[in-house]
């Protein structure tokens, strides 16, 4: 197949901005991690002009999708796991074409996951558990059953991600499968939630004890990331400086929730600042005690 697609790359790879091509072969009849085309060319290039080129090809009843990436994107997804397949292309994927080593090392970053990387991406996971448990409390406690079930299964969804990272991994499209071999715990809890023969909301009710046991154990080092940044300056922060700051943008949308819950578990500490009101109070926030990982 890769004889087949040869002038569509080599095109690419006589290009000099283009830092590197990979390719991937769908292996099964249903492939998620090739949206089911049966091959993935990816091909990385620096200063594109679009940052994200996609073209589909059809070719002796085969079907191929290329992928063309600016590495600033690139590593954002990275950074983020905001496009979790194309990590994997990464990784699994075959090179074909790279210039001065550059998917050799990239493969190399990816397989080592440095802790400032993995630090930001614990937050995210982190953040996004917070509300979705918080959610699906909440909506158990008004007796909303089966909404609260769809947020608990997200719940255990964000949980083994974080888990993964915590490994020292990269969470793949299929999860799951990586969650039995590294953390078989929160497998367990996967399947009691959904393979139970308890009434729904008793199987809700043993989770959210489960998941809360599980957050709680995880917090400050989850919170890694934020706790840091924090420390950086000795005076506490409003929310509203830190709803700013540039290294937090990619939890944003979850950080209320997220600075709640290490409030109320001692995490973070609230420090009141006088107003033009009487007995009224702006909130501050800053790390309680030592905030590393133990």
């Amino acid at each position: 197949m890769e004889d087949l697609l040869r002038p569509i790359y080599q095109e690419k790879a006589s290009q000099s901005n283009t830092l590197g091509i990979l390719i991937l072969e769908k292996k099964k009849p249903i492939s998620p991690v090739t949206d089911n085309f049966d091959v993935i060319l990816f091909i990385i290039v620096r200063d594109a002009e679009e940052l994200w080129y996609v073209k589909h090809y059809e070719f002796e009843n085969k079907s191929a999708a290329m992928h063309i990436v600016d590495e600033k994107l690139l590593q954002h997804w990275i950074d983020t796991s905001s496009y979790r397949r194309a990590v994997e292309w990464v990784i699994n994927g075959n090179i074909i074409f790279e210039r001065n080593e550059y998917l050799t090392n990239l493969k190399e970053h990816l397989r080592e996951f440095p802790q400032q990387n993995r630090n930001l991406k614990k937050a995210i996971e982190f953040a996004k558990l917070i509300r979705s448990y918080s959610e699906s409390k909440d909506l158990f406690d008004s007796g909303q059953y089966l909404d609260s079930y769809s947020r608990m299964v997200n719940s255990l969804h964000y949980l083994a991600r974080l888990s993964i990272i915590e490994k020292g991994f990269h969470p793949e499209v299929t999860v799951w499968n990586q969650v039995k071999r590294i953390e078989p715990e929160i497998y367990k809890l996967y399947q009691e939630l959904i393979e139970s023969g308890e009434p729904t909301d008793k199987r809700i009710q043993l989770m959210i004890l489960a998941v809360e046991h599980s957050i709680s154990k995880r917090s400050r080092a989850s919170a890694q990331h934020l706790l840091e940044l924090m420390n950086e300056r000795e005076e506490p922060w409003s929310f509203g400086e830190l709803k700013v700051h540039p290294e937090i943008q990619e939890y944003i949308l979850d950080l209320s929730s997220m600075i709640e819950y290490l409030v109320d578990h001692d995490v973070i500490e609230v420090v009141p600042q006088d107003t033009k009101g009487p007995q009224i109070f702006h909130r501050r926030y800053k790390p309680v005690g030592e905030y590393m990982d133990q």
